[in-house]
């Protein structure tokens, strides 16, 4: 019966509504074509067409029916009708500072950016078409305190506030609020999976922590991309664009109102271009290879992107190993290395980036405030990736299906996803099992090129007494890539994803998850909103990346939140306090508080202070808890059972651990469980308009991080035991990587370094500030600039404690756009970022001061509804490497086109 009656009403409204129809124009009388016009407190909307011209149906049986009318860099306006208008006109005024822009990330639910409590970035559509980048997410570096690394084209990874990554595992990102990451590898693969450009109606970007509203992982930030709806956003777009490095990239939209009440659409991009390779061959850190020798060393040495050179043989310094006598004595003690393969040699012909992506969606009003979305997305890839090993995703991808119903003040989400590794595979194990294959030597059939190097190596220099000409005997008995043998070898171990043998890394795992949230007003002036979320993870590799030897590994999530709101003296003060409380599987239940008071002064509100304090937390990415890896040199291993007892590699003396004399005891190490990390933000701001031209936001903030979450290498037993004596001499006296002719997996049970993730005891203590300013000279010309502070507080840290902070301690960004003659817009960029250390489990070590120089150019031609555009990235060709062991994001200039048919 209520079913019944609720269409009823739906079928009454629709057939009281009538036509408003009416033009938008600018203060000189010019029409606005892509203005957006609603029916305040509905879904119902459309857009202006070329002429600036708009039609819609409203229900005027509770008249007055109040139109809301918005466009980009213009001040909304409202105008209310008490009856059926076909001659409606409206005229918007200028706003070049961007200031009335409205968001509802920061408090999930809509306000004014200038009243947001918190640091937050907007983007609008415009800004986004100007972004001259092959990925969308790497532009936002021009904003402030927005840290982006590349790890190739288009792998990329957004931070603020420090602790950046090749993986964001500290700032979640949404596409209309539904998670992007990988289940497998908690990765957000840049824009991989997110939205083409042509369908982005703005983003949205939070600085610091979120998670008392957005739950776990929000902890230093959201990147929230909104797509546009199909009812208001109609037509066909078509983006072309070709340009250097056989760079492509052509997009489509298409959105369509079938009737009143259904839309759909269908976007769809694909693009290509030469992949940005690696080529740093200094020696790897010690605090990634503990037995590396110094760049140029006879002996050879592991560096930082060559594979197959971490195979490094150690000569037993022992005189009771039963090989010490056999050892010459300038060798013993000593660690030989081979000279391993390049980036380019491993890659071969797979040196392009790809990314394809088709998403349909279709949105049905159930009433004129209810609206239900279905959608699904289907997104594959390839380009490179760095975290604990340089990998190579190819045909990476995800499917994705979900679902939304929403009113005005709530909603119902859910979605699920699952991942696919396609033919992605790990270039350090290649090159690590081509030098462990077998020659093919018929009178040694269990010769290795591994046991042929060394072999080679000793048995020169015991005939020649020279390492010199040890190191080039040896060195040319390395299988060339040029070698037919190479190919067959190379083809053979990525197309297998046995552990131990093959470097296929093909990981396959699910995520479902469902939220909700209602907006309940209490009074004027005060609101309640309240919220609830469940996720699951299913996770599987096949036992080649997780311990899931024999089905999926499970672990979940469940939170609830709550938020009130308080506007006090004339709506001038706005408090608010929010707190969420969430429960894991492995770990206790974590409360994340937020408090925030903003102030705004002035006539029109334009000076608006603001406070904060909240605490956030992180929970363990599935890798942490989960991973078993045997990466050659290390064995990775996850952190939620009983811990780990082990021997630290160098105690606190500066002895190695098996020098003689070097007490035990003195290297004894313990790795409890992991808990969840912890953060606590206080943060003050400013943001506000100096007249009408100047547009200023200004932060500064102190962060104190607890149960930091990091790496710890040792030597230990896989099961956490303690190693004995008699296995830690094993270990000393045996190559890090398989013996010559040994079985890679007979390793499996034996004493190993270990690497685990645990929870340092010591506080990391950060602060930081930005600023950011907007002046706009005359309508054609805005200036803007901007600067980032970030400082890690060591005071506390003990030498060589590893923080993973990477971050610029100072950046800056100059730039300026504009529009000259509404035919031609610009923008152009100046980033600088000062060199920093760089610490991932791949490799550490100082990056450089880089920079890079951003420009674009498009050229209307309204009468063809084409705009032509020509852009770059980086295009003075300036050091621009933001990852150490990646490659420099170099020169990338293209040529193309934008059609939009309405």
């Amino acid at each position: 019966m209520q079913a019944f009656v609720a269409f009823a009403a739906t079928s009454v409204q629709a057939q009281d509504a009538v036509t408003v129809s009416g033009i938008v124009q600018n203060e000189a009388g010019e029409p606005m074509p892509g203005a957006t016009v609603f029916i305040k407190g509905t879904f119902i909307g459309s857009s202006t067409n070329n002429e600036g011209k708009f039609i819609l149906k409203a229900d005027f049986s509770q008249a007055p029916v109040v139109l809301s009318i918005s466009f980009v860099g213009y001040e909304s306006r409202e105008v209310s009708l008490s009856q059926p208008d076909n001659a409606v006109q409206v005229k918007l005024k200028q706003n070049t500072t961007l200031t009335n822009e409205v968001i509802a990330s920061a408090s999930r639910v809509e306000e004014g950016i200038l009243q947001a409590p918190v640091t937050v970035e907007k983007l609008n559509t415009q800004q986004v078409e100007r972004i001259p980048t092959a990925d969308l997410q790497v532009g936002l570096s021009q904003y402030k305190g927005i840290d982006v690394n590349s790890s190739s084209l288009l792998m990329n990874s957004l931070s603020t506030r420090g602790f950046n990554s090749g993986k964001s595992e500290r700032l979640i990102q949404l596409t209309d609020y539904f998670d992007t990451q990988s289940p497998s590898l908690n990765v957000n693969t840049g824009n991989l999976t997110g939205l083409s450009e042509l369908d982005v109606e703005s983003i949205e970007i939070i600085h610091g922590p979120a998670s008392a509203l957005y739950g776990a992982n929000a902890f230093n930030g959201v990147l929230l991309l909104n797509s546009k709806d199909p009812f208001v956003s109609e037509g066909l777009s078509v983006r072309l664009r070709g340009g250097q490095r056989s760079y492509f990239d052509g997009q489509l939209r298409y959105a369509k109102k079938l009737t009143e009440r259904l839309a759909f659409k269908v976007v769809g991009s694909y693009l290509t271009a030469d992949d940005w390779l690696t080529s740093n061959y200094a020696a790897t850190s010690q605090l990634v290879e503990r037995r590396n020798n110094a760049e140029g060393s006879n002996l050879n040495y592991d560096a930082v992107n060559r594979y197959g050179d971490v195979g490094g043989f150690t000569f037993t310094n022992n005189p009771s190993d039963p090989s010490y006598a056999n050892t010459p004595v300038a060798l013993r003690g000593k660690t030989v290395f081979m000279p391993g393969f390049t980036e380019q040699e491993l890659l071969a012909k797979d040196d392009k980036a790809k990314s394809l992506k088709i998403h349909p969606s279709l949105s049905y009003l159930l009433t004129n405030s209810v609206k239900m979305t279905v959608g699904f997305n289907y997104s594959r890839g390839t380009s490179s990736y760095q975290s604990s090993s340089r990998y190579r995703f190819r045909d990476f991808g995800s499917n994705q299906l979900h679902g939304e119903i929403k009113g005005t003040r709530w909603f119902l989400r859910g979605q699920t996803v699952q991942d696919f590794g396609g033919k992605s595979y790990d270039l350090g194990f290649l090159g690590s099992f081509i030098q462990t294959s077998p020659t093919g030597n018929a009178s040694r059939p269990t010769e290795t090129y591994a046991s042929r190097f060394y072999e080679t190596y000793i048995g020169t220099f015991r005939a020649t007494g020279s390492l010199d000409r040890a190191q080039q005997a040896a060195n040319a008995t390395q299988l060339s890539s040029t070698d037919p043998r190479f190919q067959e070898l190379r083809t053979q171990i990525i197309n297998d994803a046995t552990p131990g043998r093959g470097a296929r890394l093909n990981p396959s795992s699910l995520m479902n998850e469902g939220n909700a949230q209602y907006n309940l007003p209490i009074a004027k002036n005060t609101d309640l909103i309240m919220g609830a979320a469940y996720r699951k993870f299913r996770l599987g590799s096949n036992g080649n990346l997780y311990s899931d030897d024999s089905k999926r590994i499970q672990n979940h999530e469940l939170g609830g939140y709550a938020q009130l709101t308080q506007k006090l003296f004339a709506e001038r003060l706005k408090l608010a306090v929010a707190g969420r409380v969430d429960d894991f599987k492995n770990f206790k239940p974590a409360f994340s508080p937020r408090a925030s008071a903003v102030y705004s002064a002035g006539t029109n509100k334009q000076h608006n202070f603001r406070a904060s304090y909240g605490r956030a937390f992180r929970s363990p990415t599935q890798l942490d808890q989960y991973i078993r890896l045997d990466v050659g040199q290390v064995v990775l291993l996850g952190n939620v059972n009983n811990g780990f007892q082990g021997y630290n590699t160098i105690n606190a003396a500066g002895q190695q651990l098996g020098t003689p004399g070097a007490p035990l005891a003195s290297f004894e190490f313990e790795a409890a469980p992991l808990k969840l990390e912890r953060l606590s933000t206080y943060e003050v701001g400013y943001k506000g308009t100096i007249g009408e031209k100047l547009a200023l936001d200004v932060n500064y903030f102190q962060s104190y991080y607890n149960d930091f979450i990091g790496a710890q290498r040792f030597i230990g037993n896989r099961d956490g035991s303690r190693p004995s004596d008699a296995q830690l001499a094993t270990e000393f006296r045996r190559p890090l990587q398989t013996p010559a002719g040994a079985p890679f997996q007979d390793r499996s049970s034996e004493t190993r370094v270990l690497q685990v993730w645990t929870n340092a005891s010591q506080e990391v203590r950060t602060k930081g500030a930005a600023l950011g300013v907007s002046y706009n000279v005359m309508t054609p010309l805005t200036l803007t600039a901007n600067y980032s502070l970030n400082i890690l507080d060591r005071s506390n840290l003990p030498d060589n404690f590893q923080t993973f902070f990477n971050t610029p301690k100072h950046k800056y960004n100059v730039g300026a756009h504009g529009t000259i003659a509404r035919n031609v817009s610009y923008a152009v960029n100046y980033r600088w970022a000062q060199g920093h250390l760089y610490e991932q489990p791949f490799a550490v070590g100082e990056l450089k001061d880089y920079s890079s120089v951003d420009a674009y150019v498009g050229y209307e031609v309204p009468k063809l509804f084409t705009t032509f555009q020509v852009g770059g990235s980086n295009i003075l060709n300036n050091t621009n490497t933001q990852v150490y062991g990646a490659p420099n994001i170099g020169r990338l200039i293209f040529a193309g086109l934008l059609v939009n048919l309405k």
